[in-house]
Parts: structure tokens; C-alpha cells; sequence
């Protein structure tokens, strides 16, 4: 099995309403994305603006026993933990801890440095927005699936040289929150894990997300299993437990299509940032791959725009075994996607569908 591709928070629990209550399109979408582009298993999650629930799943959740997909079960949620990695980030650009536009080098002095690149030259904001010029060190990874140190990725991508000058353009790099991720620890002493569940996951009162421990390679509670196809009409292979260490401050996280809509809404709503911090995190330049056509970036969020008008924020992520999609809304709705494979980019488009018709219906 290969690694894959890495691209794309006490409250009580929402009342979710029962998909079978009655055929809806979102229901439909997601009974497409299973008959029609052949996902194993898919789940979602809408939340009106009063913070109502509905929660859906399509398919098996474990192909073996035929057993199906668990309501709002566990997945991994990989580039969305940019979002909760740019969140802490941002906290402590409020406590006056990070300066959003000071260079790398006054964190890590000295550990940026390779062919076009130094970390004398480039922002924290570069990093938060991809407009840093750093290499994606996940382009290089082998199939090992081991523990990965985040220094040992870092030098990875530091062998290789940089994708363009720091500001000039932007290019999506798993590399750049690692060094972010590096940078929080320096500034705290403290592990990311924790910071992540201190500052955002408790806050937020997120129930089922975590940032898996060194060595942890199984999901914690009920979940579909993964899947991992090698190729176009290869067979299906589990890929549910591995260790996710090399995706670390990029796409470590595991959490259910509940929670990121919980912590999207709470985002959104002022309750994990400062208003001037929400403010540069919703700045944004124009994105491309692995985004859709008109997003645009700003510091771990993405905004999409909506058939219905207005914009979604964001992130979505891949990781082996699984894909998300979704976002939130200004007045308060939110909606979220997974499937249980790295799916096809017709597939990740018919996924964003499902999260329009969801937030627009």
C-alpha cells in the first residue's frame, strides 16, 4: 500500500435526525456516490442555522462483513488539520507570541535553508498561505509506512529545491505547516497535539476529534473502514490502520463529519479567534489544484463559491482510506462530506455537488 496523497472540537452531542425519515437530495447525492462512482461507503453531516443535525451514510462500512457505515463514524480527516494547525497558529499571533509577517528564522533560526530557500526570507504568513515557495516534502515520501519525525520530513523537502520565490506565487505544499506546526511547538514548548486539543478541540467542544499519538495507528471509536485501491479496476485493500505520522501538522487529525462542522461554525463565529486574526485568516489569493474552480486561499481556509450565491468556508482533505469535503457558512449552516477511499477528481467534484446542494437546498 502506498502512503497516498495528502491534498485536501464538553457540549452535548447534536439530535440527529435519521436519513430514512424521508428521500431528500442530499440523501440522493450520497446513494450516487456509492452506486454510481462506486465509493465503499459514505457519510454526511448538514446543520441548519439553529445548530440542528442531520446526519446521513450510504454503502458498507466494512466490505468483509457487510456491516454498514456507523452514523457520524470516525474518519480521517487529513488537510483539514491545516485549519486547526492555522487556528492555534492565529491564537497566538493575538497573544502577540507569532508575528504574522515575521520571518521563519525568528522561530527556528537557521532550519530553513536549502537550494533557493531560507528562512530568512519567509513569512509565517507565506507558510499559513502557501505562497512560501517550499517543496511539498509528501511528493518525495517513499511507501514506507513507519513513524515519520517532523524534522525528518522537513529535510526531506530541504533537499530539493524551492518551488519559486516567497511571495511571488502560490502552490500548495503540505511542507509549509509542517514548518508552521515546528514553529508552534518552539513558541509554547509544548507538543502540537496538545496545543491543538488545549486551544481548538476543547474550546470548540469537539467530542470525537484527536490528533493520534506517536505509534497510533488504529481509529479510536466507530468508524468505516478505509480503503486503498492501487489502481483503476485493482481490488480493494484495507487501509484503515496505519500510522499517519508523515502527514503531522498537514493531516494528522481524525474526527467525524459532526465535529467539522461544530468546529467550522465556532470558527466562524468568533469563538476560536480574535476578530482582527478571523479577519487575516479570511483574507484570501486566488487557489488552484487541489481546489475547485474560483475557491481562493487565505490562512488554512478556503472559501468556495455556491450555486445559490455567497461562499462557503472550508478545507476538505485526502488522506489514504479516506476523502472530506465541506464547509461553513456566515449565517450558520454547515455541511460535510467523506468517503471511504481516495476517490477520482470526477468523484471529489460530485463530493463538493453534495456540499452545494446541502448549504443551498
Amino acid at each position: 500500500m502506498a502512503v497516498g496523497v495528502l491534498t485536501l472540537g464538553a457540549l452535548a452531542p447534536p439530535a440527529a435526525a435519521s436519513a430514512a425519515a424521508g428521500p431528500d437530495a442530499v440523501r440522493k447525492s450520497l446513494n450516487a456516490l456509492v452506486h454510481t462512482d462506486g465509493v465503499p461507503g459514505a457519510l454526511a453531516s448538514v446543520e441548519d442555522r439553529r445548530g440542528r443535525t442531520r446526519t446521513y451514510t450510504a454503502g458498507l462500512g466494512d466490505l468483509a462483513t457487510g456491516a454498514k457505515v456507523p452514523r457520524d463514524g470516525q474518519v480521517r480527516i487529513g488537510s483539514n488539520t491545516k485549519t486547526f494547525t492555522a487556528v492555534v497558529v492565529l491564537q497566538l499571533v493575538g497573544e502577540g507570541r507569532i508575528g504574522l509577517d515575521a520571518p521563519v528564522d525568528t522561530y527556528l533560526p537557521g532550519l530553513v535553508r536549502g537550494d533557493g530557500i531560507d528562512g530568512r526570507h519567509i513569512t509565517v504568513r507565506q507558510l499559513l498561505q502557501h505562497t512560501s515557495g517550499l517543496p511539498n516534502y509528501s511528493n518525495y515520501l517513499s511507501d514506507d509506512i513507519r513513524y515519520y519525525d517532523p524534522r525528518e520530513l522537513l529535510e526531506l523537502a530541504l533537499h530539493h529545491k524551492a518551488d519559486f520565490a516567497p511571495g511571488t506565487k502560490w502552490a500548495y505544499s503540505n511542507t509549509n505547516y509542517l514548518v508552521a506546526g515546528l514553529i508552534v511547538q518552539k513558541v509554547t514548548g509544548r507538543p502540537l497535539a496538545e496545543e491543538i486539543d488545549r486551544r481548538v478541540v476543547e474550546r470548540a467542544g469537539l467530542r470525537h476529534t484527536y490528533f493520534p499519538a506517536p505509534g497510533e495507528v488504529t481509529i479510536r471509536e466507530r468508524h468505516p473502514k478505509g480503503y486503498y485501491q492501487d489502481s483503476a479496476g485493482a481490488p480493494l485493500a484495507d487501509a484503515t490502520e496505519w500510522d499517519p505520522s508523515w502527514a503531522w501538522a498537514a493531516g494528522q487529525m481524525v474526527s467525524t463529519t459532526s465535529d467539522l462542522n461544530r468546529f467550522l461554525t465556532a470558527l466562524l463565529a468568533g469563538r476560536l479567534l480574535p476578530k482582527a486574526q478571523l479577519a487575516q485568516m479570511r483574507t484570501t489569493v486566488p487557489a488552484s489544484y487541489p481546489f475547485p474552480a474560483g475557491a481562493r486561499y487565505g490562512l488554512g481556509l478556503v472559501s468556495t463559491p455556491l450555486s445559490c450565491g455567497g461562499v462557503y468556508w472550508g478545507h476538505g482533505g485526502s488522506m489514504t482510506g479516506y476523502e472530506t469535503r465541506g464547509g461553513a457558512t456566515e449565517d450558520g449552516r454547515a455541511a460535510d462530506v467523506a468517503v471511504t477511499i481516495q476517490p477520482s477528481q470526477e468523484t471529489k467534484e460530485h463530493m463538493e455537488a453534495v456540499v452545494d446542494t446541502a448549504l443551498c437546498r
